[in-house]
């Protein structure tokens, strides 16, 4: 997990509590520092957290690599059935390929929102290598588009995150409201933490009081410190006292939450430029990483989505939520095929664990495993 995220060394003197995640000298100044605990009012929030979270606790291992597949495979079964178990059926008893099995199959792609110009881009190679006779049966053709799609992906390997090599990774995460933003960093913050990573949270969305108070109980459920403020202060200033804060403290990450609300999108854009301008003027090079959380379930929306914030403050990573949810995961090909962004994580359920690592390979040898529905039978 974060396999690419090197762990910084520590001394003795800095290392990390493991029951507190914080030293006692640091507990006090974090007292006296801007960051806030969680209110009671957040019990109900924070007992939903809780039981998110609960699965990992109890095994207090994580699952092995045949495991982590399969719930993979489990979290992609409805874009497998929309996507992969169509094909199989189209298939399913054709002899060889003739235009009306490709233009069917287009139909199928589109609809699973691999986008019109990745399907056309994908099956004008297909075409091609139809007329020179080099595909000739459907059989040879899945696996030929398994190996195309699997080529969208190319260069991901070197695309991983550029980690500094002194001071803390800084995450800037944007993305509109109701798309997972938070919970998402919850998660991601978690990963880091048992990566051995001393994490800090921001609650920079003062635009909504309840995204300030999420933010703390997932602090406080994976044991990280989080510096807020009240509502409607300027998200600018909460950033500039968590960047102080942060100075002394030998974090090793630092994740911003951002506000999303899209309605008034143009005043969203400059207050996020002014974000990136702060964060810029505190710590050279940062943010490292602008990270843009995307919902599966909204599909060509989310595409939308990524070329606005990337035009403003030009993204580097993004992560998808809700991919269990949705039955067009070939969203995440259409991304890859129309932005040069890569897919940092993505989320397959509640669990704490159900935010993954994205890997192009496991993705695909997910999407296409076998266990996907019977076919349909035509004859009856």
């Amino acid at each position: 997990m974060l396999g690419w995220f090197k762990k910084k060394k520590q001394s003795g003197e800095d290392a990390v509590s493991e029951s507190a995640g914080i030293t006692a000298q640091e507990k006090q100044a974090a007292e006296e520092a801007p960051a806030e605990s969680v209110s009671a009012g957040d019990q109900e929030s924070s007992e939903a957290i809780s039981r998110a979270a609960a699965p990992e606790e109890e095994t207090g291992k994580p699952e092995n690599q045949k495991g982590l597949f399969k719930r993979l495979q489990e979290g992609l079964a409805k874009t497998r059935i929309s996507l992969v178990s169509r094909v199989d059926d189209l298939f399913l008893g054709k002899k060889e390929i003739d235009a009306q099995l490709l233009d069917e199959l287009e139909e199928i792609l589109i609809t699973a929102d691999l986008g019109v110009n990745t399907t056309l881009d994908l099956l004008d190679e297909i075409r091609n290598r139809v007329s020179r006779k080099e595909l000739k049966d459907p059989k040879a053709l899945k696996l030929a588009l398994k190996e195309r799609l699997l080529g969208f992906f190319v260069g991901y390997d070197e695309a991983r995150m550029q980690v500094p090599v002194t001071g803390p990774l800084v995450i800037m995460v944007v993305g509109v409201n109701g798309v997972g933003k938070t919970t998402t960093i919850g998660k991601m913050a978690n990963k880091f933490v048992r990566s051995g990573q001393r994490v800090l949270l921001v609650a920079a969305d003062t635009f909504r009081a309840a995204a300030i108070d999420q933010l703390k109980i997932w602090g406080e459920r994976v044991g990280v410190e989080v510096v807020a403020k009240e509502q409607g202060v300027d998200p600018s200033a909460v950033i500039y006292d968590g960047l102080d804060y942060a100075a002394s403290r030998n974090f090793d990450v630092i994740i911003v939450d951002t506000a999303g609300r899209l309605h008034t999108k143009v005043n969203l854009m400059e207050e996020l430029k002014k974000i990136k301008r702060v964060i810029s003027k505190k710590i050279e090079g940062a943010p490292h990483e602008i990270m843009l959380i995307l919902d599966a379930t909204t599909g060509q929306n989310s595409i939308s989505q990524a070329r606005l914030f990337n035009e403003a403050v030009g993204l580097t990573g993004l992560a998808l939520t809700k991919l269990d949810g949705t039955a067009k995961g070939g969203i995440v090909v259409h991304i890859s095929h129309d932005f040069n962004i890569p897919i940092r994580f993505i989320g397959i359920g509640e669990k704490l664990e159900d935010l993954r690592d994205f890997d192009p390979r496991e993705f695909i040898e997910a999407l296409f495993a076998n266990g996907s529905r019977p076919p349909i039978n035509k004859a009856g």
